[in-house]
């Protein structure tokens, strides 16, 4: 269909990291790849009883260097203009999470998680008010990239596994779980990329559309390989919501009829294997628990009322059901949000949910950006459908978390305005440093002075315009 896959109308060139910019791809990719890719196995309670090995301090040392890196390059000093409101929220939320450590149980385990969190949402602060759209969509490739090549490392050398996840896909010491949340973002990363028109003024940046149908093949077998449920029901859910928003009213077309087509072929076609998928050889008794979640649930509810207004604090969850049930943390977001953060933190956490939503629904109805919007907001439906049977979206240092905060900085971004250019073929000067942005220069609270010297402020209580469409007579 020629509305749902649009054909290029100029040669897209190689995705490369420009000079000057690949902070903004190397930065996020390093937190997520620290935080979650081991090569060794440790069981829970050796991790929330403090006790860290090298692999520990290697994660600790990378961020560590990011924080440093952020200081040494855009400086640290308050803020110049009014922030935003969805910032605000991601702000308050995050400092909340880190300041609950102090009253954790674990608390070196919540301490390090603190400082994780706050290292992200600086970098996030940054990404917000000096990333460009071309810069998001570098990272979405890059993403890809790094997902794609774990594949090939998971199945060319498989580590050894548990007797749970024997019969599952997964790479290095990455659990499936994990596994299914990199598979499923970078499923819908590379859909989104794939259906994004180009309109006039616009530079169409990535792979030919050939390339993007065979990677979306691969990541959808390795995520169906994984056997994580919730994942491939959150990516199921995000691709909905994606088609949904992406292309507008005839995306909402293609919706129905591609996907009613695809769902009676399915259905017809696989269902024996759909439901050997979905049952994964467990019995009745397992499957009506959800593998023992609702009776972790059960204790969760209990603990969360023993201290319903702050909670007990970052990584409680992690370790006050081991010895009861011997599973650690929440596996449910906001069951994991209502054990460690309490009443109060809870509902920060829902106010950024809203608050990110309302304003991705708001970028979708302004055409220019309603393919990169439509994207993060089928991520963000992805991450409420998997934060069922996980809790990584509600935790630090881990991929669900940086990505949640990636979807504020997208969405800040996206609210700045659409990726300019000077010529069909080019980027405008303004990719390599901060540029004009309608009433204020494109800076951050954490930002330097500018090494060209001072630059004009105006009042910081005018908000951002519009984006505009640029039109090819505008073009020299």
């Amino acid at each position: 269909m020629p509305s749902l896959f649009p054909r290029p109308a100029v040669p897209r060139p190689a995705v490369v990291l420009e000079p000057g910019r690949r902070w903004a791809v190397l930065l996020p990719l390093a937190l997520m790849l620290a935080s979650d890719y081991k090569l060794r196995s440790r069981p829970v309670d050796e991790t929330v009883g403090g006790s860290p090995d090298l692999t520990v301090f290697v994660e600790i040392g990378v961020y560590g260097l990011a924080a440093l890196y952020l200081y040494l390059r855009f400086g640290l000093r308050p803020p110049v203009r009014r922030t935003t409101g969805l910032l605000f929220a991601a702000w308050a939320f995050t400092g909340y999470v880190a300041m609950s450590a102090l009253w954790s149980p674990f608390m070196a385990l919540g301490a390090v998680r603190g400082v994780q969190l706050m290292i992200t949402m600086a970098l996030v602060q940054v990404l917000a008010t000096r990333a460009t759209i071309a810069d998001l969509h570098r990272l979405a490739h890059a993403f890809v990239i790094v997902v794609l090549a774990s594949v090939a490392i998971g199945a060319a050398h498989p580590f050894p596994r548990t007797p749970q996840t024997l019969t599952r896909f997964n790479w290095l010491y990455v659990h499936p779980v994990i596994a299914g949340v990199y598979l499923g973002i970078a499923v819908l990363l590379v859909f989104g990329l794939l259906v994004r028109g180009r309109r006039d003024g616009e530079r169409a940046v990535g792979w030919p559309p050939l390339v993007y149908a065979g990677v979306l093949l691969v990541l959808l077998g390795a995520l169906v390989a994984t056997g994580t449920r919730g994942a491939a029901a959150g990516a199921a859910a995000g691709l909905v919501v994606l088609m949904a928003t992406a292309r507008g009213p005839r995306g909402r077309i293609d919706l129905v009829v591609l996907g009613g087509a695809v769902g009676a072929v399915g259905v017809l076609a696989f269902s024996e294997k759909i439901m050997n998928f979905v049952a994964r050889g467990e019995s009745a008794d397992k499957l009506a628990s959800l593998n023992s979640r609702t009776d972790l649930w059960s204790l969760a509810m209990r603990a969360y009322r023993e201290k319903p207004i702050f909670g007990h604090g970052l990584g409680a969850s992690r370790g006050l059901f081991l010895q009861d049930i011997g599973l650690g943390g929440g596996h449910n977001a906001f069951v994991n949000a209502l054990v460690d953060n309490g009443t109060v933190g809870t509902a920060l956490f829902v106010v950024l949910l809203l608050t990110l939503g309302t304003v991705l629904v708001t970028l979708v109805r302004r055409r220019e950006l309603r393919g990169d919007a439509g994207t993060l907001l089928g991520i963000l439906a992805f991450f409420l459908v998997d934060g069922i049977t996980t809790e990584g979206l509600a935790m630090p240092a881990n991929v669900s978390g940086i990505w949640l905060l990636l979807l504020v900085a997208g969405a800040e971004s996206l609210r700045r305005g659409r990726l300019r250019t000077t010529g069909p073929h080019q980027d405008g000067p303004h990719q390599d440093g901060p540029h004009w942005d309608g009433p204020h220069w494109d800076d951050s609270p954490w930002a330097g002075p500018h090494p060209d010297g001072p630059h004009p402020r105006v009042s910081v209580a005018d908000p951002p315009p519009a984006p505009q469409i640029e039109t090819r007579s505008h073009q020299p």
